[in-house]
């Protein structure tokens, strides 16, 4: 690989982590080993600041919600825009695959490569036994590469956490504001700063 590997100091032994160095990879690392057959489709792993984070199998609620999303969105979503499923988006230091994503184009937009921020309006995860990492490590990568609008489809406390402002690369990127949606309430979608529809939130949850 033509990019050097940087190492990060080791960390105390927890839950069975190595005590020794490990490597964090770029981005362009990743997609090198991806290349060369290192890491292919049946590799449940996404590239986070930098780590290779094993994705979490999906309960069949998590897989329905995330149909039931996805149909809702394309309803919505106006021309120029469609919406896609765990599919990667290009990060400075991550390549996430969120469960849904609204990204401009069609189909055929992104053959050479995948979207980048700019080309994203809203990324959504479906959250269960992920909802930490989507509340933290995912919602700071998003933050840093200003994802303009973040959903969490929240199913332990059965709501829509939306986080919009994000901060963009500081020390500790976040998102200004959040509000929660819940089962009573509609829940607009924002594509391009624009209000495009909005969606009943009991008829996304399960």
């Amino acid at each position: 690989m033509s990019a050097a590997l940087q190492t990060v100091p080791a960390a105390p032994a927890a839950n069975g982590v190595p005590t020794e160095p490990i490597v964090r990879l770029s981005v362009k690392q990743y997609h090198e080993m991806i290349g060369a057959g290192i890491l292919g489709d049946d590799d449940a792993v996404e590239l986070l600041e930098g780590w290779l984070v094993q994705k979490m199998p999906k309960k069949p609620s998590h897989s329905a919600v995330t149909r039931l999303v996805r149909k809702a969105l394309m309803a919505r979503v106006p021309k120029g825009w469609y919406v896609d499923s765990q599919e990667p988006v290009t990060t400075a230091d991550s390549e996430p695959e969120p469960d849904l994503l609204v990204m401009r184009g069609d189909e055929r937009t992104y053959r050479t490569r995948h979207p980048r921020p700019k080309d994203v309006a809203l990324v959504v995860e479906v959250s269960d036994v992920t909802l930490h990492r989507d509340r933290t490590l995912k919602k700071r990568i998003h933050a840093r590469a200003k994802i303009p609008v973040y959903w969490i489809v929240n199913l332990i406390e059965g709501h829509v956490e939306v986080y919009t402002g994000p901060s963009g690369p500081r020390p500790a990127p976040d998102y200004r504001r959040r509000r929660d949606y819940g089962p009573a309430d509609e829940l607009p979608v924002l594509i391009g700063r624009k209000e495009v529809g909005r969606l009943a939130v009991r008829e996304l949850l399960p």
